[in-house]
This record gives C-alpha cells, sequence and structure tokens, in this order.
C-alpha cells in the first residue's frame, strides 16, 4: 500500500525546494500550488465564481486572472480570504485526489502531496503522515525579502496571514530544519525516507 505523504512549510520556509529533492529521487508528487493554478483558469468553474464574487477588476486583458490583484485584495481581509478559499480549495482537493490514485494505480510506493495550508485547511485526513519544512521567523522574513524584493511590512503581511511555523511544528510528524544548508536539509530528508522504508 502507498504511503501518502503531505508536505508542508510556511512561505519563503524551503518547502518547493524540498520537493524538487522528492521529484529528483523519483517520488511522486501532487502540487497543491500547480493545481490551485489549474483550477482558476479561464472558463473553469472555480473561475466563473471568483469573477462572480470579486468581480472583473481581478481579471487582466487577457481575462486570466490577476493573481496579484486578486492577492492584495484577500491577503488583509480575512473574510474575502474565506471567500476565496472556499471557492478554490474543493477544486483542489478533487483534482490531487484524482492524480494520487493514478500514481497509485501507477506502482507508486509513496505519494506527496505538497500542500502549503495542510494544517490551516484541516487537510491533514488526505493523508498519512507529514513533514514540516521549518526556519526560524527572521529567517523566513529575510529569505521572502531578498526572494521576492518586498518591503518588511510587505513580507510580514505574507507571513502573518498563515499559521505561524512555530505552530505547525507541533502539529507535524516530522520537522525537516531548513535554516541550514541545502545539504544538511537533503541528509535531513533522506534520513525521514529511509526510516519510512520508501529509498
Amino acid at each position: 500500500m502507498a504511503l501518502i505523504i503531505g508536505l508542508t512549510g510556511g512561505i519563503a520556509s524551503g518547502k518547493s525546494t524540498v520537493s524538487k529533492m522528492l521529484e529528483e529521487l523519483g517520488l511522486a508528487i501532487v502540487d497543491a500550488d500547480k493545481i490551485a493554478h489549474q483550477v482558476v483558469e479561464v472558463g473553469k468553474p472555480a473561475y466563473t465564481e471568483i469573477v462572480r464574487v470579486f468581480g472583473e477588476k481581478v481579471l487582466k486583458p487577457d481575462l486570466s486572472i490577476n493573481r496579484p490583484e486578486l492577492g492584495a485584495i484577500i491577503f488583509n481581509d480575512k473574510q474575502k480570504r474565506e471567500m476565496l478559499n472556499s471557492i478554490v480549495h474543493p477544486e483542489v482537493r478533487k483534482e490531487m485526489l484524482q492524480q494520487a490514485d493514478r500514481f497509485i494505480k501507477n506502482g507508486a510506493k509513496a505519494v506527496i502531496l505538497d500542500i502549503p495550508l495542510l494544517f490551516e485547511s484541516k487537510l491533514t485526513h488526505m493523508v498519512q503522515k507529514t513533514i514540516l519544512v521549518y526556519v526560524d521567523e527572521e529567517v523566513q522574513l529575510e529569505r521572502l525579502m531578498s526572494r521576492n524584493g518586498y518591503t518588511e511590512a510587505e513580507a510580514k503581511a505574507r507571513i502573518f496571514s498563515q499559521m505561524p511555523l512555530i505552530e505547525k511544528k507541533d502539529l507535524a510528524d516530522v520537522v525537516l530544519d531548513n535554516n541550514g544548508s541545502i545539504n544538511n536539509t537533503r541528509e535531513q530528508l533522506l534520513l525521514i525516507l529511509s526510516k519510512w522504508d520508501i529509498l
């Protein structure tokens, strides 16, 4: 029976880097963010609902969703963020389960569900094990500012819109400390996978 693993973290915690490592090791990855982009493509049910709820001001001239515009609306408004999530998340979950099923049918030993908001969205029922990619808050802030060119205030607004990583630590089966070097993170990951008999 395939092991379903939930991979999570926070913005600029290094989760994408770890996801890439897992992919390079030949593991099956189901990426919630990629799927979230697909389900809001022009004409999809979630797209239609977003335009109905948020209006045409969130569209680019080519009619696709203007993500920065929508992001600016929801980042500072919890109610609007929840409205958007209630539209997008069910569609994402449905597609994730279908992709995971396909991997399992094709004989995958493990499937990684890469879900940034695994705990916030209460999706742990979809997985058997959870890995949290963790960094200290000051490291997270520094990485986000240098990666995206945000001011400190912009970076903090994005970090604080998520559950603090320190709280997620208590919820995860395994914590991958990503404060150090990439090699250090890779070593920790290989150790976890061999412990779970995946490699």
